[in-house]
């Protein structure tokens, strides 16, 4: 059984190539697969290994990043969900390309336990903040899936389509935060009042909320070997 750990943190990395290359050499010679993209902006991952290689690798990050293990979401595999390690410098760990935005300075959370109150709200505009092959296997109820390719492509979406004035509360949410945590940084800082994002993400919500009390509908793409994930796989 494999225990997959996905985790972001946004915070300034001094040196991005050092903590890359550091990492890479303490697990090289491990069972731990998957990909962690490391940038001067944050660190962004989903790593899976035994539980005791994934215990090592969140104390490693802890030490050397800030991440808390409270902000990781975990699930299972019983096959390998990735085919190799990869840990990689970019430019950003999770691309906005033709949009500048401070990332350190988001929208408000929202827990999951709280996530279904805030969209009974008749005047929350909630999106989906994930490309259009990811939303049309699954998604929250009454959200809207705006046309994206990328995740660049949202910055022109807001441009085009969206009105500080008239969008006053806007929610949103992506696989595990990090997508809407950017982009509500974004729109903050382009005039919009209210903007909220579900805290964790999709999967947070999904190892969270009862299936009972559930507003997801369908399954939730995830970039591994396992493809999608639904309530299914969060029995506890």
């Amino acid at each position: 059984m494999y225990t997959v750990a996905a985790y972001y943190r946004f915070f300034a990395v001094a040196d991005p190539l050092a903590l890359r290359d550091e990492l890479r050499a303490a697990f090289l010679d491990t069972d731990l697969l998957g990909t962690t993209l490391i940038a001067p902006e944050g660190i962004n991952g989903t790593m899976a290994g035994s539980a005791a290689t994934i215990d090592r690798l969140l104390d490693f990050l802890k030490e050397r990043t800030g991440l808390e293990r409270a902000e990781v979401k975990f699930s299972t595999s019983e096959t390998p969900p990735f085919r190799r390690l990869k840990i990689k410098r970019k430019r950003e760990i999770i691309t906005f390309n033709t949009a500048a935005v401070d990332p350190t300075r988001p929208g408000q959370y929202v827990a999951p336990a709280e996530w279904n109150q805030l969209l009974a709200d008749p005047e929350v505009l909630l999106l989906d903040t994930r490309n259009t092959y990811e939303s049309e296997i699954g998604t929250f109820e009454g959200a809207v899936a705006p046309p994206l390719n990328t995740f660049s492509d949202f910055a022109e979406y807001v441009r085009t389509n969206l009105d500080a004035t008239k969008h006053r509360k806007v929610a949103m949410f992506c696989t595990g935060g990090i997508r809407c945590e950017k982009a509500s940084a974004y729109m903050l800082q382009h005039g919009f009042p209210e903007v909220y994002h579900l805290k964790g993400g999709i999967l947070r919500y999904l190892e969270e909320v009862p299936v009972e009390e559930s507003q997801w509908k369908g399954e939730c793409y995830v970039f591994d070997e396992r493809v999608a994930v639904g309530h299914k796989d969060y029995k506890g």
